[in-house]
């Protein structure tokens, strides 16, 4: 009786896990070891894998996209649930961690692979991005126009495997240091509170 009971237990647990309705964004806001270092910490983030979005290649390697002819842009691939976190809301991360109006460059990192573009997965999302974006431009907040295009995603394919979760496990490597962890610590100031707890 016992063991039916855990049983039971579990499966409901299981079940409801599976049951999570979750959500897809896809941003380019330059290199993306920074865009997933950023959106791997907020609370309702599900995951976020590297990639290559745009272009007009198949299957293309982080070699071939650096060529800067494939058409294709680095970008983070964001699975979320939208009962704990919105796509109004990931859209204010995505505007406030990156240059918006900087065309094909973000730093030093500069070529078309960087441009900063949203890849909208149905009209809402398309909505919601062309309002944002104009909303900004209105309000001054950069004295330069934006330039971020506003696309539907027609491919994603996820980067090779040594640039997931790139920050995390590279936090001594030259560029994180020096670039992802300075972006980082000002992210988790301004966006403390939509944080995922850290647990020991």
């Amino acid at each position: 009786m016992g063991n039916n009971l855990t049983t039971t237990k579990n499966s409901i647990v299981a079940a409801s896990a599976s049951d999570t309705v979750t959500d897809t964004a896809t941003f380019g806001a330059g290199c993306f070891w920074c865009v997933e270092a950023v959106f791997e910490q907020l609370d309702g983030v599900l995951k976020v894998t590297s990639g290559y979005s745009g272009g007009h290649v198949a299957n293309p390697t982080y070699e071939q996209v650096c060529e800067k002819n494939t058409g294709h842009v680095e970008v983070a691939q964001i699975v979320f649930d939208p009962s704990k976190i919105s796509y109004d809301e990931l859209l204010e991360v995505f505007w406030q961690t990156h240059d918006p109006t900087t065309l094909d460059r973000q730093g030093n990192d500069a070529g078309p692979q960087y441009r900063s573009v949203i890849f909208y997965n149905n009209e809402e999302q398309k909505n919601k991005a062309e309002h944002y974006k104009a909303e900004l431009d209105k309000s001054g907040a950069w004295s330069k126009p934006i330039v971020t295009s506003i696309e539907p995603l027609k491919n994603f394919y996820p980067a090779e495997n040594y640039h997931q979760n790139y920050y995390v496990n590279n936090q001594s490597q030259p560029y994180c240091y020096y670039v992802i962890r300075p972006k980082m610590e000002k992210f988790e100031k301004v966006f403390k509170d939509k944080l995922k707890k850290k647990t020991n």
